[in-house]
């Protein structure tokens, strides 16, 4: 079994930079990729950026291109996520999801942390 735990959450402003992280915990971690979504209410999971673990190739949404950086140390088991001149649109919930077993999508999630970027 893997755990997924976020962190990094916080209220800041306009403009302002804040880094998530993601600590993956359990069996032996070796996902075939990763990513982070963002969910506020009333509307479904956004997904924002996801990393190949063999490859580090990255791919982004474009609301998000451009400011949002994800990464990822795999010694520590960790995906980091980047995320500069944010915006009030950027207030969520932020999401870490693992894919560990190929053409399955995403079967591992953490709880979330809050990001709330005001104005």
């Amino acid at each position: 079994q893997v755990q997924l735990v976020e962190s990094g959450g916080g209220l800041v402003q306009a403009g302002d930079s804040l880094r998530l992280s993601c600590a993956a915990s359990g069996r032996t971690f070796s996902p075939y990729y990763m990513a982070w979504f963002r969910q506020v209410p009333g509307k479904e999971r956004e997904f924002l950026a996801v990393i190949i673990w063999s490859t580090r190739s990255t791919t982004y949404a474009d609301s998000v291109k451009g400011r949002f950086t994800i990464s990822k140390d795999s010694a520590k088991n960790m995906v980091y996520l980047q995320m500069n001149n944010l915006k009030p649109a950027d207030t969520g919930v932020y999401f870490c999801a693992a894919s560990t077993v190929r053409g399955k999508g995403y079967d591992y999630w953490g709880q979330g942390t809050q990001v709330t970027v005001s104005s």
